[in-house]
């Protein structure tokens, strides 16, 4: 057993990180209101977690308001790229168990990961569904004690629900990324603003007049189409499936298949949660000098094996940026070594939009240990009521006011004898 209590970078950055939580948490009024409730009903007393998730001041923050609602948390991180060293060394100043370098090998982190599971969790969070995943295949011994877990992405839904489907799943599991208050907002204008602001630290490219192809056209590709659009770029959306393609015609986009945008694209964007989206026919009649960027949750999204295979050199030209030399001299440009760009090289989403996020991740753990053992092992939706008043809530910090329904309305829409 690992009984070290944490494994960080630097614990001198404690001063940095607390700063950076506390300017997060200005953004994040709706998670403060829970954690406030937290406090003094300790919903979380004498409950283990481990959670798997991008350590940033953002998470920080939900972290603190699970350790007030009386939980014993441990925190790994979900993307060896995505930890913010100060974030972290911050977390276990305030006492938390916190396992997450930036810029981990994947032995170290699988190890941290294996570190946060010793804990012998009551509840998982998720952020990509690794931590899941090594429950079932390697710490099934654990399953027994656990009540449930939640999950963040897109890409974790996606695993989750073949487990389930596949009759593998053997605990209950919320899917956070699937709320409303959730994927709208943070996946659409949180990925949309932090992928544009990671390619832009990383590159210092001017976006306007170049052609910009986004792979996939999801809530995070509409948010990031919408702003590199903003900034004066000509937008070229690839699908595979034909409703998406429809919107993004609709959208005023362009819309044509990956091999003939590669012919003509400057930028191109991954953020579809498969693999080899970009693959070697694509590099093949690439322009010199064009720039891949991948905003999916795992580094599988552009083929960097085949993209290996095809240089002749290799050489880092600016933090974040390798370019690959292909045998006719033609120079490609990976960022972030295909990993999620918006976190590797910038601070990923702005905390306002974290604020709903994390506030359904505390919200639906709190919801799993109230409907302990009446759940059964499946992927479940956010609650409605959960939803809605994390809605309500951000509404009210923003200053804005709505209209309610009258009671004649209501009774009207609960009826349905009138007609014309």
């Amino acid at each position: 057993m690992n009984t070290k209590n944490y494994d960080i970078k630097d614990p001198s950055l404690v001063s940095e990180g607390k700063l950076r939580i506390e300017w997060a948490a200005r953004e994040m009024p709706v998670l403060k209101l829970i954690q406030q409730r937290f406090t003094k009903e300790k919903p979380f007393k004498g409950v283990r977690i481990s959670a798997c998730l991008h350590i940033t001041t953002e998470t920080a923050n939900l972290a603190l308001a699970l350790k007030e609602g009386g939980a014993e948390l441990t925190l790994c991180a979900s993307n060896p790229l995505s930890t913010q060293d100060d974030a972290a060394a911050a977390l276990v100043e305030y006492g938390l168990p916190v396992f997450a370098i930036k810029g981990e090998d994947n032995q170290t982190y699988y190890q941290h990961m294996t570190a946060a599971l010793e804990r012998k969790p009551h509840l998982t969070v998720d952020d990509g569904a690794d931590l899941v995943s090594t429950v079932h295949q390697e710490k099934t011994q654990l399953i027994g004690d656990i009540i449930g877990g939640t999950e963040e992405t897109t890409t974790g839904i996606i695993r989750l629900r073949n487990m389930a489907e596949g009759g593998k799943l053997r605990y209950p599991i919320i899917a956070v990324n699937d709320a409303k208050t959730k994927h709208f907002f943070d996946n659409r204008y949180g990925t949309g603003q932090s992928t544009i602001d990671g390619i832009t630290r990383a590159t210092n490219v001017l976006w306007a007049g170049k052609k910009v192809v986004v792979c996939g056209y999801g809530w995070c590709s509409r948010g990031i189409a919408r702003r590199a659009q903003g900034l004066g770029a000509l937008i070229i959306i690839t699908e595979v499936n034909p409703i998406p393609a429809l919107e993004a015609a609709m959208d005023g986009y362009q819309v044509m298949p990956l091999i003939e945008a590669a012919k003509i694209g400057d930028i191109f964007i991954t953020a579809t949660g498969n693999m080899h989206v970009i693959d070697k026919a694509h590099f093949s009649v690439m322009k010199d000098g064009a720039i891949l960027a991948n905003s999916g949750h795992f580094n599988v999204e552009i083929n960097i094996p085949a993209l290996e295979a095809l240089a002749k050199a290799k050489r880092q030209v600016r933090s974040f940026v390798d370019e690959y030399t292909l045998a006719d001299g033609r120079r490609l440009h990976l960022l972030g070594e295909g990993r999620l760009i918006n976190l590797a090289a910038a601070e990923g989403h702005p905390a306002s939009v974290m604020d709903m996020s994390f506030a359904n991740q505390a919200l639906c753990l709190e919801h799993l240990v109230k409907t302990k053992g009446q759940l059964q092992p499946k992927v479940y939706p956010v609650p409605e009521e959960i939803d809605n008043e994390i809605g309500r809530l951000k509404l009210k910090a923003m200053n804005i006011a709505i209209d309610s329904l009258t009671q004649e309305q209501k009774k009207y829409l609960e009826s349905w004898e009138s007609g014309t």
